[in-house]
């Protein structure tokens, strides 16, 4: 067997590795024996309350086995648990943890990832992601002390293990949250494609008894998903778009596999990239809500955003990739909305977390308030803030990149001047054109990813292609 201390290694969001390969009962024992000295050793303990964690799963392969082996060793540790009774998406877990006043959460889920992962996601009392402050500690203490011996039934009858419905609190909060009953006596036509993931029916439950027309799509469990992985991407929502295309839909929405990412779909079958889904949606909550403060986007961020906030004196704050920074901000300062490109939505007056399903509500919401169909919403934007075209693509390398300092070099591509120059992540060259181009090497992999956007869909391709060809000379 591989020491735990090589195959269980947190990422940006969890531990995630291949269910039967590392990611065993086996390895995940010792995790959560890890996870909970933790606990009992550095989590900030709240005042008057016992020692409590949140614990949750998704949909995935033997996900419900892996939340009660993680309840079994907390319990073991003297620490009591609150499990789920049914999988939820990982945004309830959040604000259970919080609600419940935890001093942490734990997820079972691999989020996107290809059905044979699995994930182990530890969240914040105060319902975020953990950062590396705690993740880098409880890796410390992997191997640290034996796992004890485990009996779930025993500790769930002793009612040290409370498995309680966890999905209700968290309908109730989103039901409160949006103007459901402006919502219910709209009459737009909605199709979610679930994706097979923990969102399940949860927004047919939100939208009960209203004149929505709301259809699903794939919103049974199958933990296979289909073949397919739970990723709000264009080519795995050929269906979707299919329908989109053929029949009069007002707005398409997607869930990946726990529910905290969101990507939509127009009338007439396009993609809406989450980047204009942020536009819309913090455009919405400042003009049609009245929420004031900054929108928060990460470097690679539409350049759609910057005018939207210029025009209306917002403050916009931009940070390195990772939903962690935007979440810090969102803690620290008044935010009307954040959001990164893979598709995590960050909401004013909630936790620190993404939600897919009240970002998917909020459209409909801004729908309704404007009083037309979430095409011609966003014509009107872009024809105020512009029309931008993002893509982004990845080249394997033969070894790491040890520098992107050539490309900071750069004065000049493809024929237009750089006027700009970030490299707090990657470097970023802003070109006269008013468009971009960026590349960031991965830390782990020998993988260079780039990013850019223009005003056309060729010039962005052109862009990446120069990007690629880049990617060689480094």
């Amino acid at each position: 067997m591989k020491d735990p201390k090589e195959v269980i290694k947190f990422g940006t969001d969890g531990w995630r590795a291949i269910i039967a390969d590392t990611f065993t009962f086996e390895n995940v024992g010792i995790l959560s024996q890890a996870f909970a000295v933790w606990v009992k050793n550095d989590a900030k303990r709240i005042s008057g309350e016992a020692l409590r964690v949140a614990v949750g799963y998704d949909n995935r392969f033997l996900s419900k086995n892996f939340a009660e082996i993680t309840s079994a060793v907390l319990v073991a540790n003297g620490v009591d648990v609150v499990l789920s009774d049914s999988s939820l998406p990982t945004p309830a877990l959040s604000l259970a943890a919080r609600d419940l006043k935890c001093v942490a959460g734990v997820v079972i889920t691999a989020s996107h990832n290809p059905p044979e992962y699995n994930g182990f996601k530890i969240k914040t009392a105060e319902g975020g992601g953990a950062g590396k402050n705690i993740t880098d500690v409880v890796e410390t203490y992997l191997g640290k002390e034996p796992v004890p011996a485990l009996d779930f039934k025993k500790a769930v009858s002793e009612g040290r293990i409370k498995v309680v419905d966890l999905k209700k609190d968290y309908l109730k909060f989103i039901k409160g949250y949006v103007n459901l009953k402006k919502i219910k006596a709209a009459k737009f036509r909605v199709v979610q494609d679930v994706m097979h993931g923990s969102g399940g029916t949860l927004l047919a439950e939100v939208l009960k008894g209203s004149n929505i027309r709301l259809e699903l799509l794939r919103s049974d469990v199958n933990p296979g998903f289909g073949n397919c992985r739970p990723e709000p991407l264009p080519q795995y929502l050929t269906g979707l778009i299919a329908k989109m295309k053929k029949e009069k839909i007002d707005l398409g929405l997607v869930l990946d596999g726990d529910a905290d990412r969101i990507a939509a779909v127009l009338p007439g079958g396009a993609f809406l990239s989450p980047q204009k889904i942020l536009a819309l949606l913090a455009l919405h909550l400042f003009k049609n809500r009245g929420i004031k403060g900054g929108v928060v986007k990460t470097i690679c961020g539409t350049a759609m955003i910057d005018n939207m906030c210029k025009a209306n004196n917002i403050k916009l704050y931009e940070t390195p990739v990772g939903f962690k920074y935007i979440s810090d901000l969102m803690l620290s300062e008044e935010i009307i909305a954040g959001g990164e490109e893979a598709g995590g939505m960050g909401l004013p007056n909630y936790i620190p977390e993404r939600d897919g399903i009240l970002s998917g509500l909020l459209l409909l919401e801004m729908m309704v308030y404007e009083k037309k169909n979430i095409g011609k919403i966003l014509e009107e934007v872009e024809k105020k803030y512009g029309k931008y075209f993002y893509d982004k693509t990845s080249i394997t390398l033969k070894g790491m990149v040890k520098t992107l300092e050539p490309v900071k070099q750069l004065k000049e591509v493809l024929g237009k001047k750089v006027v700009a120059v970030k490299d707090y992540d990657g470097v970023k060259l802003e070109l006269a054109d008013d468009t971009w181009i960026m590349v960031r090497a991965s830390g782990t992999e020998p993988i260079l990813r780039a990013y850019a956007e223009a005003k056309t869909p060729r010039r962005t391709k052109e862009l990446l292609n120069y990007a690629l060809d880049l990617a060689k000379t480094l």
